[in-house]
């Protein structure tokens, strides 16, 4: 069984595997459907979208025409002013078929003129709470990419109460001491205050570089089983966090069997054996 965990203050009790709708980008609606029935009956409770995830509100939206929404719903603007973003929500509200989202996040908050622009005046910021306040999505979070990110959630969260966080989180990211110490600090001020923790890039190898792209994440995934078990275990080691999935739909059932054997965490020398027979490299620097 996939473990559970309070998503923040929230009330919903989501699965700390949370189905990445990225995978949805350029997928055909058949496997649109057919991963949204092995998502169900593996028991996952948790959707996240974006706008910006190219036809996957559409497609996701048409499972939930058909079936309904029976798992928290989340999706992410990447608009940076207040009418645009308000437009974009009212958008994917219609595409995903539904009459309330359970969050919408400010995606990819994570440079220096987009954070300005979202918390001034007629900010994207705004346009949330807006909706919000209208019914249209119950919570409100933050998400980024990056090395800088953990640094911007900080300074976010000194800004507006997020009910959640969304950011890279894995073993040879946080090998970087930078990363590292601010990623721990966001960790301790959503704990404070029961806030969400989301991590991304969980089985990432490397960046593509020079190798030949064979799938559709856009850096290159782990792939051997026992391999992915030592991230994502490493990942999900620390109880405080969720994992999103990878953006490919032909990885989801190796990921999914590792979310159901999770037992604890490997050893750093685990950790540090499979980085180096792989040649693992961070994807962030």
């Amino acid at each position: 069984m996939i473990p559970t965990l309070p998503f923040g203050r929230t009330g919903h009790i989501s699965t700390r595997t949370i189905f990445g709708a990225a995978a949805f980008w350029e997928t055909s609606q058949k496997d649109v459907d057919s991963t949204m029935d092995l998502i169900l009956q593996n028991g996952v409770n948790h959707v996240d979208t974006a706008a910006s995830y190219g036809q996957a509100e559409q497609v996701l939206g048409d499972w939930i025409r058909r079936n309904g929404k029976p798992f928290f719903l989340a999706t992410k603007t990447d608009q940076r002013t207040r009418q645009a973003a308000y437009d974009q929500i009212r958008r994917s509200l219609d595409l995903l078929h539904v009459d309330q989202l359970d969050m919408i996040q400010i995606h990819a908050l994570h440079e220096e003129p987009d954070w300005i622009t979202a918390f001034g005046p007629g900010g994207v910021l705004e346009a949330v709470i807006q909706a919000r306040d209208e019914g249209l999505a119950r919570f409100i979070g933050v998400t980024g990419h990056g090395v800088p990110v953990p640094e911007f959630h900080l300074r976010s969260l000194a800004q507006f109460d997020f009910d959640a966080v969304l950011l890279p989180y894995n073993f040879i990211m946080m090998q970087n001491p930078r990363y590292a110490e601010n990623f721990n600090k966001v960790l301790a001020v959503c704990k404070e205050r029961n806030i969400a923790v989301q991590t991304i890039k969980g089985i990432t190898r490397s960046p593509w570089n020079d190798v030949q792209q064979n799938r559709t994440t856009w850096y290159r995934p782990l792939e051997d089983q026992a391999d992915i078990d030592l991230d994502m275990h490493w990942v999900l080691g620390d109880p405080q966090v969720f994992l999103n999935t990878a953006g490919d739909i032909s990885l989801l059932p190796q990921i999914l069997q590792s979310a159901h054997h999770f037992v604890s965490r490997p050893a750093n020398h685990q950790m540090q054996e499979l980085s180096e027979r792989l040649m693992m490299k961070p994807l962030f620097e």
